[in-house]
C-alpha cells in the first residue's frame, strides 16, 4: 500500500493505492490521524488505484469522518471509488455517510 498527502489551501487529499487489510490498515488511520493532528479536517481520498479495502479500513474512515465532523469542523470525502469498494460501502451502509465524487477536482472543490 501506498498513500501520498497533497495540501491544498482548502483541503487535503490523501491517494491510496494497493490494498488496505488488516496488515496495512493502522498506516491508513496514522496517515488520516496526521491530517487532523495538523488542523486539517477537510480531506479528500482519492480511491482510484485502490484494489481492495477490509473493515479495518472502513473504520479508519469512520473514525476520521467522526472526527472531522465533530464541531462542523469539515468532513471527509471519497473521490473514484472502485465499483467492488462502492459495493462494499452499500452493504456496511456507509454510503450514506461519505459524500462520493467521481473526479478529484469536483472533490476539492467541493470545500
Amino acid at each position: 500500500m501506498e498513500i501520498s498527502t497533497q495540501e491544498f489551501k482548502h483541503c487535503d487529499l490523501i491517494k491510496v493505492k494497493g490494498r488496505v487489510d488488516s496488515a496495512t490498515a493502522p498506516d491508513f488511520s496514522k496517515a488520516l490521524e496526521k491530517a487532523n493532528n495538523a488542523g486539517r479536517f477537510k480531506i479528500a481520498v482519492d480511491m482510484s488505484e485502490l484494489e481492495y479495502m477490509s473493515s479495518a479500513g472502513f473504520r479508519a474512515l469512520l473514525a476520521t469522518q467522526r472526527n472531522c465532523k465533530k464541531y462542523n469542523r469539515g468532513e471527509l470525502v471519497l473521490v473514484s471509488v472502485p465499483e467492488r469498494i462502492r459495493e462494499a460501502l452499500e452493504l456496511a451502509g456507509f454510503t450514506e455517510l461519505f459524500k462520493t465524487f467521481d473526479d478529484t477536482v469536483a472533490a476539492v472543490g467541493s470545500f
